[in-house]
């Protein structure tokens, strides 16, 4: 590759030639400006953020120490906890306080919602989830199994058109209840003297009609709203299942993903100069409004864009609309990984959450220039995971104020949404949320980091329980309660979102409409779903569950968890599993690994539906591969299973990954040699798992990429 030198920074020319030639026209932000600020940034930040990753292998050397030293004794909390004190894991809490953030847009703020989390170098994927403000409940319900059975093959079916109108009628009637009639009953919807009118009657509650499309007499569209969220009757005469409703109605429209996190972290792969202009195009063409793919569909050839503003009018008779495209978030890339698409002055390659800062905000300065932007108030929004205890979320702090200030923008222009997805996070959280107090708007749970980082903390406490039973474990749901009452403590409603992890199934939707119910009810105002789809059948939840009454009452009522609970690792007491359940739980392991791992090294895909063992579709991304490598190295270090064992088992469903992607001509058979750089990725991330800095796979996965790139 050609670098150029940039004040001491030996830059990728591809990089390079983004930056200067189409990221920073239109900014009013100079060359020698943007460069001299990330050089700054780099050389002045680098060396406090190599020190925290040292600090996180100290701690993690004296953990492992502790638990070797105490292995022959009984387990005494107290002393453990203590030790955690000692050793700076465990922080001092403070007194109360409330965050002081400002200028936060409504879809984080006050309206609670489902929060799509898509691939930013995947284009199609980037809009998609960006256009998914707004989504089909009639689509969602005919195309998936979420009344119970898959859609028949064939054209339309009107057997199921009938049962997607009784579902959604029966939604109705549930949201917006009109008084003495069913919407199912109802024969003619239209707007006079401001009111809506429904066969003669009104809504019982008259204040939900908010607006309408065209002719009042005969309206195409009836804007409705519930918890902060819009509800669209659509009529249009001419489709299918409007021929079927007494009333016409063709669909119901859900105001669905209210707010999207275009990530650069764990659904990518991203490994040096070329990937990262492909991530950082993207995020500037969703900033500038110009990102546009060609697709075929029915035989036509159609460009996809981001969607126009949606526009209506109010009972009273005025024009207003409503923003069409989903609040978009960006995800950084945390503290611990490096990227050769910059080099230091002193040849070592930069911190690459340094230049994601500096980028991502400066190309979002597109956006903050717009009248009717991405953001209503003037802010940039910045999801920055895998941090570790206070001390680096203040650190995250330090890298937004000096990238503000080298772009000449208000400090605390920048929020910061903090992944609570590491130990030392979770039992520190007060004082996390403390060390971002101006900027926090955002803090979310992930069970699967989370779990991964509870196996690798915690690896020499001994075997740790099989992946069903660890979810079953006082201290996941106390991490969950905990999440929520130190959120709502620290002042968070009304300001900031309090998230939920993601539904890790996007084949099964009815049980997802069973069971997500509970994140709203949790006192969550968002949660992560896999697709616009699911987007929309989540924000149902948000119809039935008033998170905000939610969240009052959960304050009102107190604490409900401690660090205590927290901090019991899930370890194997007594447990003596049969050789058919170790094989099985390691098999399961595996595939996930294999099936992940083979389409990250070979195709950089850094998401993936993958199945499996029982054939169910999940999706696999870092965070899911993290705590699957982690549990198999967590087995093998205690001998519940062999590395002979293991390995058998590696190549074994190796040649089941390759039989589920037979299909794919593009696709790299990893047996029968088991020679080829996946497999071998797929080994290390198991065999040397103890040794990753807490676990993580980047360094393996982005070592092993790097590799079959370059040949």
């Amino acid at each position: 590759m050609k670098r150029i030198e940039k004040f001491g920074l030996q830059v990728d020319e591809a990089l390079v030639d983004f930056i200067e030639g189409r990221a920073l026209p239109g900014t009013d932000i100079s060359q020698g400006q943007f460069w001299k600020g990330l050089s700054d940034l780099v050389h002045e930040k680098g060396p406090k953020n190599r020190a925290l990753l040292e600090k996180r292998s100290d701690i993690q050397a004296k953990i492992d120490a502790w638990h070797i030293a105490h292995k022959a004794e009984a387990f005494n909390f107290a002393e453990y906890k203590s030790f955690l004190s000692e050793i700076d894991y465990l922080v001092p809490e403070g007194p109360d306080f409330a965050i002081e953030t400002m200028n936060v847009d409504p879809e984080i703020a006050d309206v609670p919602g489902a929060q799509l989390v898509v691939p930013i170098m995947n284009a199609r994927f980037a809009l998609n989830a960006a256009n998914a403000r707004f989504g089909s409940l009639y689509d969602a319900l005919y195309g998936t199994d979420a009344m119970g059975s898959l859609p028949p093959t064939g054209g339309y079916s009107v057997e199921r058109g009938a049962k997607v109108i009784a579902w959604g009628k029966a939604f109705l009637d549930e949201t917006f209840p009109i008084e003495g009639l069913s919407h199912a009953d109802a024969t003619r919807y239209w707007v006079e003297d401001g009111k809506l009118l429904i066969d003669g009657k009104e809504l019982r509650n008259a204040d939900a009609f908010v607006g309408y499309r065209n002719d009042p007499a005969k309206p195409e569209g009836v804007l409705l709203r519930n918890n902060g969220l819009h509800v669209e009757l659509y009529f249009i005469s001419t489709s299918d299942i409007s021929k079927q409703d007494k009333a016409g109605l063709s669909d119901i429209i859900l105001e669905s993903a209210m707010s999207t996190i275009m990530d650069c972290e764990d659904s990518v792969a991203a490994v040096d100069a070329e990937d990262k202009v492909l991530a950082y195009s993207n995020w500037l063409g969703l900033m500038k409004r110009d990102l546009n793919i060609k697709l075929e569909k029915d035989g036509k050839t159609l460009r996809r864009r981001l969607l126009p503003d949606r526009k209506y009018v109010s009972p009273l008779g005025e024009a207003f609309s409503l923003k069409g495209r989903a609040l978009m978030l960006i995800r950084n890339v945390g503290h611990l990984m490096t990227n050769p698409a910059i080099l230091d002055r002193d040849g070592l390659e930069v911190g690459e959450g340094l230049m994601d800062a500096m980028c991502t905000i400066m190309i979002a300065i597109h956006d903050l220039e717009r009248v009717t932007g991405n953001s209503v108030h003037g802010s940039v929004y910045i999801v920055k995971p895998k941090m570790h205890g206070p001390e680096e979320v203040a650190f995250t702090d330090e890298i937004f104020s000096h990238v503000e200030a080298a772009l000449g923008l208000p400090q605390y222009t920048v929020k910061v949404g903090i992944m609570d997805e590491e130990r030392r996070t979770t039992v520190n959280l007060k004082e996390c949320i403390r060390a971002a107090k101006h900027r926090v708007a955002f803090i979310n749970t992930g069970f699967l980091d989370r779990t991964g980082d509870e196996i690798h903390t915690s690896m020499e406490a001994g075997p740790f329980l099989r992946k069903g039973d660890i979810k079953n474990e006082p201290w996941i749901g106390a991490y969950e309660d905990q999440n929520v009452d130190v959120g709502l403590a620290c002042g968070l409603q009304g300001k900031a979102q309090i998230g939920k992890g993601m539904w890790a199934m996007p084949d099964l939707m009815a049980d997802m409409l069973d069971q997500k119910i509970g994140h709203p009810m949790s006192g969550a105002n968002c949660a992560w779903v896999p697709s616009p789809t699911a987007a929309t059948l989540h924000a149902t939840h948000y119809h039935k569950v008033d998170v905000k009454v939610c969240q009052t009452e959960i304050a009102k009522g107190g604490k409900r968890a401690d660090v205590d609970t927290v901090l019991q690792f899930p370890v194997a007491k007594g447990q003596n599993w049969s050789e058919e359940e170790v094989t099985r739980e390691v098999e399961n392991n595996a595939q996930g690994i294999l099936g992940y791992v083979v389409r990250w090294v070979d195709a950089g895909v850094g998401c993936s539906k993958v199945p499996d063992i029982n054939n169910v579709g999940l999706m696999e991304d870092r965070a899911t591969c993290r705590i699957s490598s982690q549990h198999i190295a967590n087995w093998l270090h205690h001998g519940v299973v062999g590395k002979e064992q293991v390995m058998e088992i590696m190549r074994r469903m190796a040649v089941v990954v390759d039989g589920q992607n037979a299909g794919d001509a593009s696709y790299t058979p990893m047996a029968p040699d088991f020679a080829g750089v996946a497999f071998q990725a797929a080994c290390d991330l198991v065999f040397l798992g103890t040794v990753q800095p807490s676990g993580y796979t980047e360094p393996i996965l982005h070592a092993r990429r790097l590799e079959l790139k370059g040949k």
